[in-house]
């Protein structure tokens, strides 16, 4: 049995600091990201918690152009009908955000749960099958903070047909979509997240997620 690190002040400032700038990026700089980077990521986020010990993440790097044009169609497909929900001012300003950064961004990572794993024995399911769910969201934002801590910016890309990019990637049928994420260098750097910059939505105060009971 080791001993458990001794965590001061200087880290709990500087991981607050990580919190506070892990942000949705959807402006990135054409640079490369090495591979051996990405793929020392992808360990670190498999350190994630998962139910069981389950470890249901499924990482597919999506490198051939013409998948990622499939996928980019995709997006646009289902940005238009999002932007079809709204009207007035508000579809003003949707049509305005920037939403994905899937052309610019070098890396596409989609990550998939493996929900007929039997890793785990199914230990934690029987009464929240879900939490299969949640712990490939774990293994995203471990990945998230990672790659921010290496100065690389994460894009989560939601506003996709699930069911077109399982198919235009060609993976299990029993892989939900989880994350289609787009990483890479960010072109600027913000604190505050871009929906808010932009008017979309303004941050909460913590204290009002709070349920006393």
């Amino acid at each position: 049995m080791g001993s458990a690190p001794m965590f001061g002040d200087r880290f709990r400032a500087e991981l607050r600091e990580l919190f506070l700038w892990r942000r949705d990026v959807r402006r990135f700089r054409r640079d490369a990201v090495a591979p051996e980077l990405l793929e020392a990521l992808v360990d670190l986020a498999c350190l994630a918690p998962s139910v069981g010990n389950s470890q249901p993440w499924r990482f597919v790097s999506v490198e051939d152009p013409a998948r990622r044009e499939r996928v980019r169609e995709s997006f646009r497909r289902c940005n238009e009908a999002a932007l079809a929900d709204f009207d007035g001012p508000r579809a003003a300003v949707y049509a305005r955000l920037k939403l994905a950064g899937l052309t610019e961004a070098p890396v596409h990572l989609a990550v998939f749960v493996d929900a007929g794993t039997s890793a785990g024995h199914g230990l934690g399911r029987k009464t929240m099958p879900e939490a299969i769910h949640y712990s490939a969201v774990a293994a995203v934002h471990t990945f998230w903070l990672a790659a921010r801590a290496r100065g690389l910016g994460v894009g989560w890309v939601s506003i996709v047909d699930p069911e077109d990019v399982s198919t235009i990637l060609e993976v299990r049928r029993e892989w939900p979509l989880v994350a289609y994420l787009c990483v890479g260098y960010p072109e600027e750097e913000h604190a505050d997240p871009e929906l808010e910059r932009h008017e979309w939505q303004a941050r909460d105060s913590s204290s009002r997620q709070i349920l006393r009971r």
